[in-house]
C-alpha cells in the first residue's frame, strides 16, 4: 500500500471513506496519481474546479495577488474583494456581497440573516425555517439541522430548532407548512448531494411568489448549483424569479476556500456592525482567485456547458444499464439498473481511468465547465464500458 495512503490512514481522521487513489497532480481535465496514471477528471474537486487544474489566468491571479498582499483582515478595505462584490452585483442584480470561507457558512450567514430581518421587521417568533425534504446545506449544527435528510440527524444532538422540512415540488404540502412563525424559504434548485435532482419550475416559482406575498426571505443554496454549473451564472436564473438571498461556494473561486453571500434590496441593510464576521472572508488571494473565475463565466462558456449536457444525454441514455439523467447543465445524475451499485461502477470507473462521484443511488458527474469535447466523449465512452463490466 502506499506510504501515502497509511500515513493518511494513521495522522487524519478518517471520516472520509477514500477511494485508493493518491492524486498527485493534474491539467485540465485530467488529474495523475502517485504512479503516473491519467484520470479523465469528472468530479472537479466535487464540483469546486470548474477550470480544471492548473488554468493559467487563475494560477496568475493567485501568484501575482500573493506577491502583492496575501491577508490584512476585514478590519481595512482591500482592493480584490471591492472588485469581486461589484462584480458579482453587477452580473447578478443583487445589491451587497458578504464573503466567507465555505458553503456551510455561507448558508449560517443566510439562516442568520433571515431571522434578523424577521425579528427587526415582526419581533420575536417568526423564525423558522422551510426547507425541502433531501436537502443538504451543509455539516456544521445550524446547517445539518436546515438539512432535510434524517441519515444526518444523529449523534450531534441537540440540533438548532426552528426548521421544517417539506416535499420538493409539493405546493400543496409547503401551503401547510406556511405559518406565523415562518420567516423564510430555503432551497437548491437541484438538490445535488440528495440525488441530483432538479425543482419543477412551478414549484420554484411559487416559492418565489409566496414569499413576496408573506413578505418572507427567499434563500437560494447555489453552492453548488452556482458559478455556471447547471449552465446560467447562477441557477435561480433559468427561472425568472428574484431570491432574496443567494448563497455560493464551492466553484466561485476555483479551487481556493471562499464562499459569497449575495443580498437583494429587501435584505442588504439587515446585518449591521458586529451581528457577522469572518477572519479569513474575503481574503485577496482567494478574492483574487474569484475574481478570475466569475469574470470569465460569460455566454461562450455557458453554451459550452449546455452543449456538454446534450452529448451527455444523447450517449448515456442510449446506455446498457442507465435509466434516467438528471439534473441539470454539468450537474448530472445517472440514474443505473437496480441490479447495480453506483458505487461498484465509481470503483471499476477508477480502475478504468475516470473518477467520477455518487450521490445516494447514481453516479454523479460535475466535470470542469471548459471540458473539452474530445475528453467528455473519452469520459464518457469509459463510464459506459465499465457500467457494462459491472453489469456482467
Amino acid at each position: 500500500m502506499s506510504e501515502i495512503i497509511l500515513n493518511d490512514k494513521e495522522h487524519i481522521i478518517n471520516t472520509y471513506k477514500r477511494f485508493n487513489v493518491v492524486i498527485k497532480s493534474g491539467h485540465g481535465a485530467t488529474f495523475v496519481d502517485e504512479n503516473g496514471k491519467e484520470y479523465i477528471d469528472f468530479s472537479s474537486g466535487i464540483g469546486t474546479n470548474i477550470f480544471g487544474v492548473g488554468d493559467k489566468e487563475w494560477v496568475d491571479a493567485v501568484c501575482n495577488q500573493a506577491h502583492i498582499l496575501q491577508h490584512a483582515s476585514n478590519l481595512y478595505y482591500t482592493e480584490p474583494q471591492v472588485k469581486l462584490a461589484k462584480l458579482l452585483c453587477e452580473k447578478t442584480g443583487m445589491k451587497k456581497v458578504f464573503f466567507a470561507n465555505s458553503g456551510a457558512e455561507s448558508n449560517e450567514c443566510a439562516i442568520k440573516t433571515a431571522r434578523k430581518y424577521s425579528y427587526d421587521k415582526y419581533g420575536e417568533g417568526r423564525n423558522e425555517i422551510i426547507t425541502l425534504v433531501n436537502s443538504f446545506h451543509g455539516r456544521t449544527i445550524a446547517t445539518l439541522s436546515a438539512t432535510g435528510q434524517d441519515v444526518f440527524h444523529k449523534y450531534f444532538f441537540p440540533f438548532v430548532g426552528g426548521f421544517v422540512y417539506t416535499p420538493a415540488n409539493d405546493i400543496d404540502a409547503l401551503k401547510k407548512n406556511i405559518n406565523e412563525k415562518t420567516c423564510a424559504i430555503m432551497i437548491e434548485t437541484v438538490q445535488g448531494e440528495g440525488g441530483v435532482n432538479a425543482l419543477n419550475p412551478e414549484f420554484i416559482k411559487y416559492i418565489n411568489d409566496v414569499c413576496k406575498e408573506k413578505d418572507l426571505v427567499f434563500i437560494v443554496d447555489e453552492v453548488q448549483t452556482g458559478n455556471g454549473r447547471c449552465g446560467y451564472l447562477y441557477s435561480y436564473m433559468e427561472y425568472d424569479v428574484q431570491p432574496d438571498i443567494v448563497t455560493t461556494a464551492k466553484a466561485v473561486a476555483g479551487g481556493l476556500p471562499f464562499a459569497a453571500i449575495m443580498f437583494s434590496q429587501k435584505t442588504e441593510k439587515t446585518l449591521g456592525y458586529g451581528d457577522h464576521a469572518s477572519t479569513f472572508g474575503g481574503n485577496p488571494i482567494c478574492a483574487s482567485a474569484a475574481y478570475s473565475v466569475i469574470s470569465r463565466i460569460d455566454d461562450n462558456l455557458l453554451n459550452h456547458v449546455k452543449e456538454c449536457r446534450k452529448i451527455i444525454e444523447n450517449k448515456l441514455l442510449k446506455a446498457e444499464g442507465v435509466k434516467s439523467i438528471s439534473g441539470k447543465g454539468l450537474m448530472v445524475g445517472v440514474e443505473l439498473d437496480e441490479k447495480i451499485k453506483a458505487a461498484d461502477v465509481c470503483n471499476k470507473c477508477i480502475e478504468n481511468g475516470l473518477i467520477p462521484l455518487t450521490a445516494k443511488a447514481k453516479i454523479r458527474l460535475l466535470p470542469p465547465l471548459n471540458i473539452s469535447f474530445d475528453e467528455l466523449n473519452k469520459g464518457l465512452d469509459i463510464l459506459i464500458e465499465s457500467i457494462k463490466e459491472v453489469l456482467k
